[in-house]
């Protein structure tokens, strides 16, 4: 997810965003954890838009 998509979200969709994608990355762990991932990339983008959703987040919030 790129951050001029991050941008257009209300609050809200970014909550729910937010915990959907926190699950993905703990889906994603553990499956690696199993047994390797075809792209262990995918780890870093999703952590990447984790971070990227909870600044925003942030962001909004001290405004």
């Amino acid at each position: 997810m790129k951050q001029s998509e991050v941008k257009e979200l209300s609050i809200a969709e970014l909550q729910e965003k937010l915990s959907e994608t926190r699950k993905s990355y703990s889906d994603l762990k553990m499956a690696h954890v199993v047994s390797p991932l075809e792209n262990p990339i995918q780890l870093r983008s999703v952590r990447r838009a984790v971070a990227r959703i909870a600044t925003e987040l942030t962001k909004r919030e001290l405004q």
